[in-house]
């Protein structure tokens, strides 16, 4: 989807989308609000080779493609749909499934997306309760080891 509008002709750019406005689904379910996503990279691992006699460079070849961990935040609630998937995960039944990020632009419409493939929970950090300050919102965070992001 192209990031510009036509004003008298022209194209004019349009401002960058703000990077708040989101969505996740798994499996075609959105699955909560989030307050983030971390992780969504993915960086080529290089072999290294030094050619003898050759002094100005070294070879780099393409080796694989390494992902990080996915990390959602979200606000604590009743639905522990991603609890349970943890928690079965914890008893060795693990669930390989796939997700979505959709990135949104002020009027909610999906602008972009990246898809992230045969993930699981390999992590859950519940909330820091702390009594003196009680004007804080409750966060749990859940982390995912996938098989790659691709955009959608």
């Amino acid at each position: 989807m192209a990031n510009s509008q036509k004003k008298g002709g022209k194209e004019k750019p349009r401002d960058p989308y703000m990077a708040f406005n989101f969505a996740v689904e798994i499996e075609g379910l959105t699955v909560g609000g989030f307050s983030e996503v971390i992780g969504l990279s993915g960086k080529l691992e290089l072999e290294t080779y030094v050619e003898g006699g050759v002094n100005h460079h070294i070879h780099r070849f393409p080796k694989q493609m390494d992902y990080p961990n996915l990390v959602l935040v979200r606000g604590l609630t009743e639905r522990d749909d991603l609890w349970k998937w943890y928690e079965d995960v914890t008893r060795g039944k693990i669930r390989l499934q796939n997700g979505t990020i959709i990135l949104k632009d002020s009027q909610q419409s999906k602008v972009m997306a990246w898809n992230f493939k045969k993930a699981y929970p390999v992590a859950w950090e519940g909330p820091q309760l702390n009594a003196t300050n009680s004007t804080q919102v409750a966060f749990e965070r859940m982390e995912l080891v996938h098989r790659g992001v691709y955009k959608a």
